[in-house]
């Protein structure tokens, strides 16, 4: 029985939903990785301002440090008895001025100032030159700090030479005893020379004055760049967790994206500016995103294969229970069907067996038959004979001789145990036999076919070889039915009896029987007839090489003998033997019986079996 499966209207759905399910595992491992580089963007963006912010103080610590020292130099001069001797004199002469630039020149040697110069306050305020080192007149520049010294205060300026040189001027006041200002010392610094002492920085830092222009950088791109635009061409501005991102065109070498940071200098008058490079900050964010993704595409893989794996399990442990029904199915029905074969089968084999046994049947009143005349000879005889014998034992009663009439009577007992004996076997052999396998005395079951058989051999005129006193010594025990075996024997006997009847030819008629115990067992009986004529056909059904008419058999003897003896376990053949002295060699069949397992029996005579 074949089972077809039909596949559901729905068919791709399946596959949508693997599809369906694949897209958002995708888009969650993005949006996860989308969160965690998020998070650590976030986490990084503010140990970076934190780093950021170190340096941007260290940076300005540098810077205010370079300068406090030339604020304190100014100061330190303002109170020199030098300067103040060259400021209070009425006249001053070359000596004091002379002192006084020899002093600053040791001190802008030692220090690195720019220049040095000791100014009073004449000419409005603006200050005259009184001695100087490195300057030969007050810078324009300079003027505004001048002023503010002249009113008491430290004056802090800064600008931009005749000669692009950034300085930073400290102009400290020089007091007379008691009252005001009446002179300043005026320190100038080159910031360029300032800032070649700082140490390499990976950040962009620069310091703008009040009015945004860069004054102070470690990038020389941006010095001086800057006013009410702002110093740098910012593209875009992101503020990010309190932090703020510029993208800007400012440069290769200025960092972009950048995290922007301040930090006020009120002490110098400028605001120092961090721009850190937030490339670092974006891989390192961005390899844990895809570190995260990475990990989240594994197991969303991971899970999907197995989801998978266990789905293609379900399908194919469904296709396989389908299966298993339809085989289960398929297997009942052909167990149905192989029980009715088997019990037709059955009712056949007991319908054979029915039929072989009336065959078998058949064939035993058949030969009963073909012995008819022979028996009743064998019967008619000795009920002859009885007569005659119970007549003279009445004579001699009569003549009071009772010694020849109990010898008559004797013989009269002898001849009615013979014929009980004919009609016993007669009457077994004709019964219908349901006994099992079981041991038989092989030399028993001869002797009585031959004796139902001796009739048939001795109106034929053939000579029987056996030697019934030499065989009976020994007993020979086979696997057997008795009745089938005399069957057999005798079916056997009559053929070499009817062969060797019909032959013209043969004149020696002469049947042997020869018994050789063993494993197996042979039984063989021998005539001189003409022999068989086909082998191989000899043990086939209705086949006979009987003339048409001179037998009242169907051909089937040979083929029930064949199959009782099979079914003893034994096995049957029958062959020519060569001719010997000028004479016809004959038929011999030869039957082989599993031996009885018994071993020597005493033999049962014949008279305790009837």
């Amino acid at each position: 029985m074949t089972t077809k499966t039909a596949l559901p209207e729905d068919a791709p759905a399946p596959l949508r939903h693997r599809l369906f399910w694949a897209v958002g595992g995708v888009l969650a491992v993005a949006l996860l990785g989308l969160v965690v580089f998020a998070l650590s963007f976030r986490a990084e963006l503010d140990q970076a301002a934190e780093r950021g912010s170190s340096d941007l103080a260290l940076a300005s610590d540098r810077l205010t440090t370079g300068l406090q020292r030339y604020r304190e130099l100014a100061v330190f001069l303002s109170d020199h008895p030098t300067v103040l001797a060259l400021v209070f004199a009425q006249s001053p002469g070359e000596s004091p001025k002379q002192a006084t630039s020899d002093l600053l020149r040791g001190l802008a040697d030692k220090t690195g100032a720019h220049s040095i110069m000791v100014v009073d306050g004449a000419e409005g305020g603006d200050g005259q030159m009184l001695a100087a080192a490195g300057e030969d007149r007050l810078p324009t520049g300079t003027r505004a700090a001048v002023r503010r010294a002249m009113d008491g205060a430290l004056g802090v300026a800064h600008f931009v030479d005749l000669e692009g040189r950034r300085r930073y001027v400290f102009a400290a006041p020089v007091f007379t005893p008691g009252g005001p200002a009446k002179g300043a010392v005026v320190v100038n610094v080159d910031i360029g020379l300032l800032e070649w002492g700082w140490p390499t920085e990976a950040s962009a830092i620069y310091f703008t004055d009040q009015y945004g222009v860069v004054f102070v950088s470690n990038r020389s791109e941006l010095v001086l760049r800057g006013g009410s635009a702002g110093p740098l061409p910012i593209t875009h501005t992101y503020h990010v967790s309190g932090h703020d991102i510029w993208r800007h065109e400012a440069g290769p070498y200025i960092p972009s994206p950048a995290l922007h940071l301040t930090r006020p200098l009120p002490v110098v008058g400028l605001e120092a500016e961090l721009l850190m490079d937030l490339r670092p900050v974006l891989s390192i964010a961005g390899l844990q995103a895809g570190m995260a993704s990475a990990l989240a595409l594994v197991f969303a893989a991971f899970l999907f294969f197995a989801m998978e794996r266990r789905r293609t399990l379900a399908e194919a442990n469904a296709r396989l229970e389908a299966r298993v029904a339809a085989r289960t199915e398929a297997l009942e029905l052909a167990n149905r069907e192989l029980q009715h074969e088997v019990h037709e089968r059955h009712e056949a084999e007991a319908r054979l067996k029915r039929a072989q046994a009336d065959l078998v049947q058949a064939g035993k009143l058949s030969a009963l038959g073909e012995m008819s005349a022979g028996i009743s000879h064998e019967l008619n005889q000795p009920l002859m004979a009885i007569r005659s014998f119970a007549e003279n034992a009445q004579a001699f009663l009569e003549r009071e001789n009772p010694g020849k009439a109990a010898d008559n009577l004797g013989r009269i007992s002898e001849l009615a145990r013979r014929m009980g004996r004919i009609i016993k076997n007669l009457r077994a052999f004709a019964r219908q036999e349901s006994e099992t396998i079981t041991d038989v005395e092989l030399t028993s079951v001869i002797e009585a076919a031959l004796e139902m058989t001796q009739a048939k051999i001795s109106n034929a005129g053939v000579t029987l070889d056996w030697t019934p006193e030499k065989q009976a010594r020994e007993q020979v025990w086979v696997r057997g039915g008795e009745v089938r075996l005399q069957q057999v024997v005798m079916n056997l006997l009559s053929n070499a009896v009817d062969a060797m009847k019909t032959s013209s030819e043969t004149e020696d008629k002469r049947i042997e029987i020869r018994l050789t115990p063993g494993d197996p067992t042979r039984l063989t009986i021998a005539d001189t007839g003409p022999g068989i004529s086909e082998p191989d056909k000899i043990f086939d059904p209705f086949y006979t090489t009987k003339e048409v008419g001179a037998s009242e058999g169907m051909g089937l003897g040979l083929s029930i003998s064949y199959g009782l003896v099979q079914s003893f376990g034994g096995r049957i053949r029958g062959e020519n033997r060569p001719a010997q002295n000028g004479t016809g060699g004959g038929a011999v069949f030869t039957i082989e019986l599993q031996p009885a397992q018994r071993g020597n029996r005493q033999q049962e005579s014949l008279d305790a079996t009837y």
